[in-house]
């Protein structure tokens, strides 16, 4: 890309100014009339939709493919169900099937879109899982889930092709890749002969070592152009691109600042032309910024985050608290004009 454009999103009422206004990313709710064009040297000029052309406006403004059946015109939820013995929130809270099953039910019934199921923590400072013991907690709560009839969109968080395959046998629809397909060279091959979504996130470095000291010149600029390069790396392996998912990554190598300047600038991330995902939920930066030493007392932080990303026009907000944010959401809908919808 030589150009880089901001959507500034706007909320209420779409009005047209001059050089009309559009839909953004194909939201129901944010909208924007002005956008920051950013070259390659970094000079800045701010336009209106009008100075678009037909591609960047497809870019910013754009419906975005359905995912598993649901529109994306609205924030989905993707509830997380961490089946580990040590994530950093909610480590050993699901770890037995039974209880991770009890947990998927509950979260259905609260309205959930997406069940998010991992069996390997990320945690900064975290080390690698064996397959075998990462497919043993995965796969048979993914089953268990299937057995008892809910259909409800799963995905399942791992950098591993071995326990892609083994969970999307089980029943599994989405594969959620914190590695964007570095980490495991057969993941993006699988994803491609599958034909499933595919979750593409930024990290600088390993869960290991990713906290020590990470470093970016211009972390936005940086952190679009590895999702740049991660998409184009995936579609060369045959992965379809509206099968694509792109995350910033936040909290994944990444200082308070970092996150901060990522959580300002979303809407840059339409300007990749794919559906945006967040994942802030209870992190260590909304601790520090709202005084929650403990990951379970981050609720008001995590809604904060999740809302303004649902004004930045992200798709898909993932989340721990899933029933809050799905209260917070549909307020958030209905002060800005848009009823909750169907699909």
């Amino acid at each position: 890309m030589t150009l880089r454009h901001r959507p500034i999103p706007r909320l209420g009422a779409q009005s047209g100014g001059h050089g009309g206004s559009l839909s953004l990313a194909g939201s129901k709710i944010a909208w924007f009339n002005t956008v920051e064009r950013r070259s390659e040297d970094g000079a800045m000029k701010v336009i209106s939709p009008a100075g678009l052309d037909g591609a960047g406006r497809a870019r910013l403004s754009g419906a975005r493919p359905d995912l598993c059946g649901l529109s994306l015109d609205r924030p989905r939820v993707m509830g997380i169900v961490n089946v580990t013995p040590d994530s950093f929130s909610d480590g050993g809270d699901y770890a037995r099937a039974e209880v991770a099953l009890g947990r998927a039910r509950e979260m259905v019934a609260e309205g959930v879109d997406i069940i998010d199921i991992g069996g390997e923590s990320t945690r900064p400072g975290a080390e690698e899982v064996p397959v075998a013991e990462e497919i043993a907690r995965s796969v048979p709560v993914i089953a268990a889930i299937r057995a008892a009839g809910i259909a409800t969109p799963i995905s399942i968080d791992t950098r591993k092709a071995a326990v892609a395959e083994a969970a999307l046998d089980a029943g599994a629809n989405i594969v959620n890749d914190v590695a964007a397909f570095s980490f495991d060279p057969e993941l993006a091959a699988l994803c491609a002969s599958r034909d499933v979504p595919v979750v593409l996130m930024h990290a600088q470095g390993l869960p290991a070592d990713m906290q020590n000291n990470p470093a970016y010149g211009d972390v936005v600029a940086e952190v679009l152009g590895f999702l740049e390069g991660r998409i184009a790396y995936a579609v060369g392996q045959g992965v379809a691109r509206e099968r694509i998912i792109t995350d910033p990554g936040i909290g994944f190598g990444k200082t308070q600042e970092h996150n901060l300047a990522l959580l300002a600038n979303l809407s840059s991330f339409h300007d990749l032309g794919l559906p945006v995902l967040l994942g802030a939920s209870r992190k260590r930066f909304i601790g520090a910024i709202g005084n929650a030493p403990d990951a379970k007392d981050r609720l008001g932080g995590s809604l904060a985050v999740a809302l303004h990303g649902a004004a930045q026009g992200v798709q898909i907000v993932r989340v721990h608290d899933t029933s809050a944010t799905i209260q917070a959401l549909r307020l958030f809908a209905a002060l800005n004009g848009a009823g909750e919808g169907d699909g």
